[in-house]
């Protein structure tokens, strides 16, 4: 049976049918399991925003005068298909995180927003310092 309210105990199903917690060991085996995995998707979110702004970052113009406007360079271009793969894969995980969630058991709920706090924290944190405008216009 499916829980539809918030409710405490070591008794959960999580993500697939075989991963089930039975005694208490396994819970706090789970509940770290979900605080890693959600700190690793700040991880991988600071990763993607580091290639998109390698990306996106303009070329040096060119030494020489009469030289024609260069070929993107090689690292622009894997930086954007970089970009593209962390970005499935980030998505992958947090709708990975969503479902576990969705199990509604007030452990797995705090492991999951505590991991992603101390994830923020640890990986993130530093995107504070520096403002990333992508669009000026205050209603996009």
């Amino acid at each position: 049976m499916m829980h539809m309210t918030l409710y405490w105990g070591k008794d959960v199903t999580l993500l697939i049918d075989f991963w089930k917690t039975d005694s208490w060991l396994s819970y706090l085996l789970t509940l770290l399991a979900c605080f890693l995995f959600s700190s690793f998707y700040q991880y991988m979110e600071d990763r993607r925003l580091l290639f998109r702004s390698l990306a996106s970052s303009n070329p040096s113009p060119p030494s020489s005068a009469g030289a024609s406007v260069p070929l993107l360079p090689k690292y622009r271009r894997s930086a954007k298909f970089a970009t593209a793969l962390l970005f499935g894969i980030n998505s992958a995980i947090g709708y990975l995180l969503m479902l576990a969630i969705m199990t509604f058991n007030g452990g797995i709920f705090l492991a999951i927003v505590l991991g992603l706090a101390v994830g923020y924290l640890v990986f993130r944190s530093a995107d504070d310092e520096t403002v990333v405008a992508e669009n000026v216009c205050a209603c996009a």
